[in-house]
C-alpha cells in the first residue's frame, strides 16, 4: 500500500517510544505497536490526511483493552534489592524516575493516556481528544483527575521538596 512503507519506517521509534510509555515495558510496547500497525495497514485505504491521530488511537485503544483483559493475579509484594554500585546523583535520579513512572503506572489507562499523549508526545488537548476518541472535556477532566493522583503521591511529593 502507498505511503505505509515509509510511514513505519519514518514513525515507528516514536510509536515504539509512546507504547512503552503507555505500558512500562519495551517487550509489550513493541507487541503493541505491531499490533497497532497491522490493524492501521488493515485500514490504510481509509485513512484521509495525517495518520498520526488514527494511528495513535488504534495504539491507545489497543493498550486499553489489553489493560482491561490482563490477569493481574501475580503482583510483586516487596521491592527488588538496590544492587547499583553507583555514585548518588545518578542513583537519586534513577530512583526520581522510577518513583514517578510507578505513580504514573498507577493510573488509570485512560488518565496515563493523557499525560503520554499531552506531556511526552508534546499533543495539544484537542488533538489528544480526537486521539483518544473523546471530547475536550472529558481530555481535561482526564488530566485533572491524573494530576491530582500524582501530586498525592509520597514519592513524588518528596522529589518535589527536595528540589
Amino acid at each position: 500500500m502507498e505511503g505505509f512503507a515509509e510511514y513505519v519506517t519514518a514513525r515507528s521509534g516514536r510509536l515504539r517510544r509512546t507504547a512503552y510509555l503507555l505500558t512500562g515495558d519495551w517487550g509489550t510496547a513493541e507487541d503493541l505497536v505491531q499490533t497497532a500497525l497491522v490493524r492501521a495497514w488493515q485500514a490504510w485505504r481509509r485513512i484521509e490526511g495525517d495518520p498520526d491521530p488514527y494511528v495513535y488511537r488504534i495504539l491507545t485503544n489497543t493498550h486499553a483493552s489489553w489493560w482491561r483483559r490482563r490477569w493481574r493475579g501475580e503482583v510483586p509484594t516487596e521491592p527488588l534489592p538496590d544492587t547499583s554500585a553507583g555514585g548518588g546523583d545518578f542513583a537519586g535520579e534513577l530512583g526520581d524516575k522510577d518513583a514517578l513512572w510507578t505513580a504514573i503506572r498507577g493510573l488509570s489507562g485512560r488518565q496515563r493516556a493523557v499525560i503520554v499523549l499531552h506531556y511526552f508526545e508534546d499533543l495539544t488537548l484537542p488533538q489528544c481528544a480526537e486521539v483518544l476518541g473523546c471530547s475536550l472535556g472529558t481530555v481535561k477532566t482526564q488530566l485533572g483527575r491524573a494530576l491530582t493522583r500524582l501530586r498525592v503521591q509520597p514519592a513524588i511529593e518528596l522529589m518535589e521538596v527536595e528540589r
